[in-house]
């Protein structure tokens, strides 16, 4: 029986533009279809009244929570499990930070090292803003992707791929910079590393590429 791996989004935003909610539907739907159920995708962090989608939260392995991840895991390994508020909390040494800042490449020994795995999300910002800074001070223990910039659907990906496929960083077929050809004439170059299907194409959410052409005179940044 596979072991159930839990993914974080601390999400830190109190709204979810349009670029977040295509993200945030790839990654629960992804999470629900490899794990075979038995995964969990978490958005942490959520303000009281947050709104999710309708389509978000009709994926089985979807959960929001308005408690943080350092609420949730906040106990030691001899530290009693439950919090003030009487709620159990998992073990803060079962957490794994997806930092760039981290000393060492997330593997597929990491397999049995953690069982959550936590995302700032803001992977995808550009130029990359180090809010996950915030998580690292929490004590966390930190694994790297590598050096490009992904999105946060393909670093969520990545991790799955590391850790549930047990491929390694390096054998994880990629493509950097992709260029986006709308016609003709209309092109945009994204400037991060996604992961490649099967045909060479970066593998990007379902209603994406639509969105960057709707809004091409905008910033990335505007669509988060």
């Amino acid at each position: 029986m596979p072991e159930h791996k839990t993914y974080i989004v601390e999400h830190l935003d109190p709204e979810l533009g349009p670029w977040s909610e295509l993200e945030y539907g790839a990654i629960a739907r992804e999470t629900q279809e490899r794990g075979g159920g038995k995964n969990t995708f978490m958005l942490s962090s959520v303000p009281a009244g947050f709104r999710v989608p309708e389509r978000l939260a009709a994926v089985p392995s979807f959960r929001a929570e308005e408690r943080g991840v350092e609420d949730m895991y906040g106990a030691e390994d001899d530290d009693d499990e439950n919090g003030e508020d009487g709620e159990k909390r998992g073990k803060r040494s079962r957490v794994c930070l997806l930092d760039p800042q981290a000393d060492k490449d997330l593997s597929p020994d990491d397999k049995t090292e953690f069982d959550v795995f936590l995302f700032g999300g803001i992977l995808g910002d550009d130029p990359p803003r180090d809010r996950t800074s915030e998580l690292r001070k929490k004590g966390f223990k930190g694994r790297r992707l590598g050096p490009v910039q992904m999105t946060t659907d393909t670093a969520v990906r990545v991790t799955r791929m590391v850790v549930e496929e047990q491929f390694t960083l390096n054998k994880i077929p990629y493509t950097d910079f992709p260029e986006l050809k709308f016609n003709e004439h209309e092109s945009t170059q994204m400037p991060f590393r996604y992961v490649k299907d099967k045909d060479g194409n970066p593998i990007m959410p379902e209603g994406m590429v639509d969105l960057i052409k709707k809004d091409a005179d905008k910033s990335i940044d505007d669509l988060f």
